[in-house]
């Protein structure tokens, strides 16, 4: 019985983001505004890598040779897709790791783009960083997108790039219609009805080493302030554009996933900045970072006592040494939040996460003007 239970959770949740998946290409393919559909793409890029991931994971103990259907060299893109939600908490990178990535990132993006004027005192002129926002607001970066994206940097610029990435990501589409997702489905809208082309602004280019001097930590630290670029970037996404339209009161099991999962993994990223004495924070940016950890809702979010939820979510499985007899699949979550969040039900727990998102996401905003 314990086994068929875990089987249930791991395949209603696949199932769930593979549905939500459907409905969004097929309210994506609704919305033809093209600039827009590029935006979303390289937001929502982890999180279909996250789904394809690990549910590969499951379906290999089905078809072990299910990965031959894949061109060489997918698997490998989602999988570091993926892992890039981890932030901080990715164990083969931490911190050092994911600065050292923005350093390849910085050099493949300037090589690309900067000394390709022939007029020298132009050169001045030239930009190697674009950032998107959504009414004001800051939700992509072309670096933040290469991070996201699982390309290695230099790969992602070449000549024909684009035409890869659209492989890679029609395999994806292939799996998740394995899996059920399906354009003609006539489920829920998703945010994307929701969204208005006129009010995505217009991309800004600026010159990187330019605008992270004047960001987050300061001048010294460009690639510590790409990534907490990055960190602004996802909050701001699952908060203004994931959030759009959607009744706050009502749970759609992956929306929220998105949401949480962002929200989760920056805010354990700042604490692990915070506790990590290797890295150096402004007096202005400590005093931010720890007062969005200390907020009341994140403090909820970051009890250890509720990362196995995150586990859940992340990873599809029911958490190890959860007592199945409190297990109820007819409930949202299969009835873990009671568990996790004693404090909580499903729409106390869904107004905390939006609570905290909404704070976090603004008092990102401010950070990012700089000392």
């Amino acid at each position: 019985m314990e086994n068929e239970t875990q089987t249930a959770v791991i395949w209603t949740g696949i199932f769930s983001d593979a549905n939500y998946f459907g409905r969004y290409f097929r309210d994506v393919a609704r919305h033809a505004d093209d600039p827009l559909n590029s935006t979303l793409a390289f937001c929502m890029a982890p999180y279909f890598s996250l789904t394809m991931h690990e549910s590969l994971q499951k379906t290999r103990k089905i078809d072990p040779d299910i990965s031959a259907v894949f061109k060489e060299g997918t698997i490998a893109i989602s999988a570091r897709s993926r892992h890039s939600l981890k932030l901080f908490e990715d164990t083969k990178r931490g911190i050092e790791g994911q600065i050292s990535y923005f350093r390849e990132v910085f050099t493949a993006h300037s090589a690309k783009f900067l000394g390709n004027t022939w007029l020298p005192l132009a050169r001045f002129l030239e930009t190697d960083l674009g950032l998107s926002s959504y009414d004001g607001r800051l939700v992509s970066t072309t670096h933040a997108a290469t991070f996201h994206l699982g390309f290695e940097p230099n790969e992602l610029l070449a000549e024909g790039s684009g035409d890869r990435i659209r492989a890679v990501f029609e395999e994806y589409g292939s799996y998740f219609a394995g899996l059920g997702a399906s354009l003609d489905d006539q489920g829920a809208e998703t945010f994307v009805t929701s969204l208005s082309p006129s009010i995505l602004d217009e991309p800004r280019d600026v010159r990187a080493s330019k605008y992270y001097r004047k960001v987050f930590n300061g001048p010294e630290t460009p690639e510590l302030n790409a990534i907490l670029t990055t960190f602004r970037a996802m909050l701001n996404f699952a908060e203004i554009v994931v959030s759009s339209g959607v009744d706050r009161q009502h749970l759609d099991y992956t929306a929220f996933k998105i949401g949480y999962l962002s929200l989760y993994q920056v805010l354990r990223s700042v604490r692990i900045l915070l506790n990590d004495s290797s890295y150096r924070l402004t007096v202005r940016s400590a005093a931010i970072a720890d007062r969005i950890v200390n907020l009341e809702s994140a403090r909820d979010m970051l009890n250890p006592a509720a990362k196995p939820f995150r586990n859940m979510l992340m990873h599809y499985n029911l958490p190890p040494r959860i007592d199945m007899a409190k297990v109820d699949l007819s409930q949202p979550f299969f009835g873990t939040i009671p568990i996790y969040f004693p404090r909580h039900d499903t729409f106390s727990l869904i107004r905390l996460v939006n609570q905290c998102g909404a704070t976090a996401a603004a008092i990102f905003d401010e950070w990012a003007e700089g000392d």
